[in-house]
C-alpha cells in the first residue's frame, strides 16, 4: 500500500476533520524480520472533538501518536492534518531547566514566528490560561509536578495548532493533583475548541475526558471498539456513570489482553 501525506496545498477550503487516519500499519525491522505494531488502523478526528486512544501496555498507541505527530511514517496507509502539524505533550514535562517557565513558553513561539516584542505577553496570557499567573519568572525546580506539566501545556499550547496531541500527560502524577489537571484539561478543551487525541491506558481516565474512546487491541495494534461518552461535563472519576462505563470498558480491555495471551 502506497504511503502518502496530504499537503497544505490539498486541503480543502472547510475541513471535515483534524485528523484523518486511514488504513495506517506501522512495523519495524527486528532479530526476526520485520514485526507489526499497528495494521490497519482508521480513525478521524473532527474539529473541536476530543478523543482518547485506550489499550494495554505495548498495543501501538504512542506508536500512532507519533506518526499523526509527523515523528515517524507509516509503512503503509496516510494521515492527514489540515491545521498543520499538531502540538504534542509528552508524559514527561520536558521543560529546558535553564529556562524560566515563560522561557520556555516563549522558545515555542519563537520557533512559531512570534516576534521578539510580542512573546513575553503571549506567554503571560498562555500561563493566565493554565491557572499560573505569576510563574513567568519561576525556574523548573521551583515548580511542583503538577505546576511543570502545566507549563508543558501552555508551551503545547504555543504551538497554536488545532490539534493538540497528549501522550499520558498526567501518568506520573499523584491522583489527586491529576485529577485537578483532568479539569484543567476539559476547561481550556472548552475554551479554545481545540481538537485532542489523548493516549492513556487509564480507563476512568479516558471515560472522565473523552467524547470518544477508541479500545486498540494487543500487538499489532488494531481497532477493537469504540464508545461515545454521552456524559455531560463536567465529569467526576467517581461520578456513578463514568464508572459504569469504565466498568464495560475494562471488561472489554481485559478480553482483548486475554485473547492475545497477555498478562
Amino acid at each position: 500500500m502506497a504511503i502518502t501525506i496530504a499537503k497544505a496545498e490539498d486541503r480543502a477550503t472547510v475541513t471535515t476533520h483534524a485528523a484523518r487516519i486511514e488504513h495506517v500499519s506501522k512495523s519495524f525491522a527486528g532479530p526476526a524480520g520485520r514485526q507489526l505494531v499497528l495494521d490497519d488502523i482508521t480513525l478521524d478526528v473532527a474539529p473541536g472533538e476530543f478523543v482518547t486512544l485506550l489499550g494495554a501496555s505495548g498495543c501501538g498507541k504512542s506508536t500512532l501518536l507519533n506518526l499523526v505527530a509527523g515523528l515517524d511514517r507509516p509503512s503503509a496507509g496516510s494521515i492527514d492534518t489540515p491545521g498543520g502539524r499538531p502540538a504534542l505533550m509528552f508524559q514527561e514535562h520536558a521543560l529546558f531547566p535553564w529556562l524560566t517557565a515563560g522561557k520556555n513558553i516563549e522558545l515555542a513561539l519563537r520557533l512559531r514566528g512570534v516576534p521578539r516584542g510580542e512573546r513575553r505577553g503571549e506567554a503571560q496570557r498562555l500561563l493566565e490560561l493554565v491557572r499560573l499567573n505569576g510563574a513567568y519568572g519561576k525556574r523548573v525546580h521551583e515548580l511542583s509536578g503538577g505546576m511543570r506539566q502545566r507549563v508543558a501545556m501552555a508551551r503545547a499550547l504555543a504551538q497554536d495548532s488545532d490539534l493538540l496531541l497528549m501522550d499520558e500527560p498526567f501518568a506520573a502524577l499523584d491522583a489527586i493533583t491529576r485529577d485537578v489537571l483532568h479539569g484543567e484539561l476539559t476547561r481550556i478543551w472548552e475554551e479554545t475548541n481545540l481538537s485532542v487525541l489523548f493516549v492513556t491506558h487509564n480507563v476512568r481516565e479516558a471515560v472522565r475526558l473523552a467524547q470518544r474512546v477508541v479500545l486498540l487491541s494487543s500487538r499489532p495494534g488494531r481497532i477493537a471498539r469504540e464508545w461515545t461518552v454521552d456524559i455531560e461535563q463536567p465529569r467526576r472519576i467517581e461520578d456513578a456513570a463514568v464508572a459504569e462505563l469504565s466498568l464495560e470498558i475494562t471488561e472489554e480491555l481485559r478480553g482483548e489482553i486475554r485473547r492475545h495471551g497477555q498478562h
